[in-house]
């Protein structure tokens, strides 16, 4: 498989042990390099990949390196090849396992198509700059979702450790995990322990059985990595729990970037009518198409109601966790957007208060189940709802959504 860059392979000398396993997959072409010339070469070689062969004495250089890979764009994948420590939140592992020489190939090619995604979206934004939105500066480990799963004593430790990173969606159980994983977008599973082989078995089985979550970051803390799920993101981080929250972040993270750019294309082929951090309308969007349904409501009758989705101002992720939470599972006639004082409003067409309450406790458990750093911390939001009555407006129907959150509050 030819790239548009080389692969630079980076090792302390000679040919690194996993450059055999491009060989075997057909990736090329491979270029080899030490520490010493690694820094220059990647600046002069542009490489559409960077892997790097880890051991104690090259930690100083390899810190520079995933500084200076970190600045590049498009998005360069950097893959740390069996690493023995920490790693920066930008830098991939990958833990070589017998047997398996194509793990390392599936990791590289799921890497390069973020990095074909990112190049895409900043083709589109250079081609049409007037009518598309900038591509944002985002804090990606901020904006992450992780799905916890396990029952173990290090259950507790590992939720806090990765809570104080990003938003963590705890399931104690497989059939719980699955619901989540059916109901909202999460950017990687931590498995912890608890459960016996043939249940961790047969639920990789089944996630490398879909389509949507073959390229999905899978983190085992626990027992061996099997080799034979097709899961290119697979991978075993055991250790301390915030070892593993370490290690286990630059996959979380790099699911994240893809998430988002994937939310950008969406918003630049709507025109710029959506949010890219959010899926939600922009506020602008949001006040026209309010102001629209309004009328026709008016004239052809019916029922329209809001709600306001108001969330804890000391847990900043909550509510971009809610407001994609509410873009993915509101139906497909209603509207949202966030708001300036970080609030979510929804639309719901053609619904009468009591439906709308319903809506609302629907999206609400959902966000129930989301931590952020402290145990029994959850992110469900207060929400208030009003129904449109027949001498209503846009602005004074939000008025009186406004003034019933204020009632509700004292």
């Amino acid at each position: 498989m030819s790239q548009q860059g080389p692969i630079l392979a980076v090792s302390t000398a000679g040919r690194p042990s996993f450059a055999a396993s491009l060989d075997e997959a057909k990736i090329f072409p491979v270029i080899e390099t030490n520490w010493a010339d690694a820094s220059r070469a990647v600046a002069q070689l542009q490489p559409a990949a960077v892997l790097t062969e880890m051991s104690e004495a090259v930690q100083s250089g390899f810190v520079a390196l995933a500084k200076q890979v970190a600045a590049l764009q498009p998005y360069l994948p950097l893959i740390a090849v069996d690493p023995a420590t920490s790693l920066p939140e930008n830098v991939i592992p990958f833990a070589q396992t017998k047997g398996r020489p194509d793990r390392l190939a599936a990791r590289l090619r799921a890497a390069l198509r973020i990095r074909t995604l990112h190049a895409t979206v900043m083709r589109r934004l250079d081609d049409e700059p007037a009518s598309r939105p900038p591509l944002a500066e985002i804090d990606l480990v901020r904006d992450a979702t992780v799905l916890l799963i396990g029952r173990g004593a290090a259950y507790p430790a590992l939720s806090v450790a990765l809570g104080e990173r990003m938003g963590v969606v705890g399931a104690l159980s497989i059939e719980a995990a699955a619901k989540h994983l059916n109901t909202r977008d999460v950017d990687g599973i931590v498995l912890g322990e608890g459960f016996s082989a043939r249940v961790v078995d047969a639920f990789l089985t089944v996630l490398a059985e879909d389509s949507r979550f073959r390229n999905l970051p899978v983190v085992l803390t626990s027992n061996e990595l099997a080799p034979a799920y097709d899961l290119a993101n697979l991978e075993i981080i055991g250790g301390e729990p915030v070892h593993v929250a370490t290690n286990a972040l630059p996959l979380i993270r790099q699911h994240a970037l893809e998430a988002h750019l994937s939310r950008t294309l969406r918003s630049i082929d709507a025109g710029g009518l959506l949010d890219p951090q959010t899926g939600l309308l922009t506020s602008t969007a949001f006040s026209r198409d309010l102001a629209t349904s309004v009328y026709h409501t008016l004239q052809r009758g019916g029922g329209l109601s809001v709600a306001r989705f108001v969330f804890d101002p000391a847990y900043p992720r909550a509510q971009i966790d809610g407001a994609r939470i509410i873009s993915r599972l509101m139906r497909q006639m209603d509207f949202g957007a966030v708001q300036p004082d970080g609030s979510v409003i929804v639309a719901f067409a053609e619904t009468d208060l009591r439906t709308a309450h319903m809506i609302a406790r629907r999206l609400s458990s959902v966000m129930r189940h989301t931590t952020h750093g402290k145990r029994d911390t959850r992110s469900e939001p207060s929400v208030t709802l009003a129904t449109m009555l027949p001498s209503d407006t846009a602005q004074s129907l939000l008025a009186r959504l406004h003034e019933e959150a204020r009632r509700a509050a004292s």
